[in-house]
């Protein structure tokens, strides 16, 4: 949770820290993709990340080896289901590289400055209560199959099943409630593809009017957590933090593992209702108050997680948030959306695919592109790594003073 050094080996933040391996780096830390410089005479990084932009995540694999010309695209197998071959396309004269250097501050204080170390909403009351109420009911439906389980109402090892799907989803909850959503940092500066085509007259660049710095496409500023989010959803009191792109894949996860603890355990109570025959499955006394209370609870979860997953398979298939959504249909505008669709690899990373299934922080490959922005920081890292005793400075200052920025 703190974003610290420990952080390095789990993901790219998106408060602007990006983990990218120099040559002779760890091979354990994170992944983003950026273009190197010995690269790019073969490789234009704007073209580039405009081309993988069109390409989904189950296709990473062909995008890294046909990218650097050495054979024909991976199948998806075993091997690609275990292992991510997005090392294939970094290293010297390679397209991408690492950089493991970490921007997070280090304090282990809770909030959504820039300068707490522990992101967490403390400004919400009612929100803090929900969440709390998650965890509450969710431990009460696992310990209530723990209960079935040694009464002999349900068989162990699907009682057992239960629980783990009850810990993945409390799991998944807690990194969607202490993960950076995608909060905008002041230093933050448009990429140069937006630089390009938007800051035109016809579209200029944006600056948010609360947080006075650069706003991303997509971003929202968030009146509780008082930040601007990039790719915002929306701000879920369940969680008590924002969804944006940093947390996506998380929120995701959590609404999968609920709606499949619901749907299991509306099977398991169904077929003892329904079949069971004899005393010793038979809910008795205590067990079947229980089993009542957990049976509403599990059709309540069950509506409102299916609606969720609905709105949120819509917003990737359209690229159109919930915010978003709401206001264009105020406005009569829905049908004149140009969005894209959100690739998968922008939710869920270009790790191996079994990554997916476990509430850990993807890895991007293109970070600037999926958050919205960069940072002078990580672009004056970019530009020493070539030649880290000289600094390319179309503005002329020292190495000193630039990395004081």
């Amino acid at each position: 949770m703190m974003r610290g050094d420990d952080d390095i080996e789990n993901g790219v933040y998106p408060s602007g820290a990006r983990q990218r391996r120099a040559p002779g780096g760890n091979d354990n830390v994170s992944y983003s993709a950026i273009p190197t410089q010995q690269a790019q005479h073969a490789y234009d990084a704007d073209s580039l990340k405009k081309k993988s932009t069109s390409y989904s995540t189950p296709t990473f694999n062909t995008l890294s080896r046909s990218s650097v010309g050495v054979g024909p695209p991976l199948p998806l197998d075993m091997n690609t289901f275990f292992h991510s071959t997005a090392p294939l396309t970094e290293g010297l004269n390679q397209p991408y590289y690492r950089d493991n250097f970490n921007e997070q501050p280090f304090s282990c204080d809770f909030g959504t400055g820039e300068e707490n170390g522990i992101w967490m909403n403390t400004s919400d009351q009612a929100g803090t209560i929900m969440a709390f109420l998650v965890w509450l009911l969710l431990g009460y439906s696992a310990w209530t199959f723990t209960a079935l389980a040694r009464s002999g109402g349900v068989p162990p090892l699907l009682s057992a099943a239960y629980v783990i799907l009850c810990v993945l989803a409390l799991a998944a909850h807690a990194k969607t409630t202490f993960t950076d959503p995608g909060s905008v940092p002041q230093a933050a500066v448009p990429n140069e593809r937006m630089r390009r085509e938007m800051g035109t007259p016809d579209q200029p660049l944006s600056m948010c009017s609360q947080c006075q710095t650069f706003k991303p496409p997509f971003s929202h500023h968030c009146r509780i957590c008082n930040r601007c989010i990039s790719r915002m959803d929306h701000h879920c009191p369940w969680m008590n933090n924002c969804v944006g792109v940093g947390n996506m894949k998380h929120f995701i996860l959590f609404l999968v593992y609920t709606w499949s603890c619901a749907v299991f355990s509306l099977v398991l109570l169904g077929w003892n209702y329904f079949f069971c025959g004899d005393e010793d499955c038979t809910f008795n006394g205590v067990l079947t108050q229980l089993v009542r209370a957990v049976t509403v609870l599990s059709i309540g979860a069950l509506l409102f997680t299916s609606s969720m997953i609905m709105n949120v398979t819509f917003g990737l298939m359209t690229g159109i948030g919930t915010i978003d959504r709401l206001k264009k249909k105020a406005n009569d505008t829905i049908g004149e959306a140009v969005e894209e669709p959100v690739p998968l690899k922008d939710v869920f990373g270009v790790g191996a695919y079994w990554t997916w299934l476990l509430p850990i922080d993807p890895l991007f490959e293109d970070c600037d592109r999926v958050l919205g922005f960069s940072t002078p920081q990580r672009l004056l890292r970019e530009e020493m790594r070539g030649d880290p005793t000289k600094v390319y400075s179309p503005s002329g200052l020292n190495k000193k003073d630039m990395l004081s920025i």
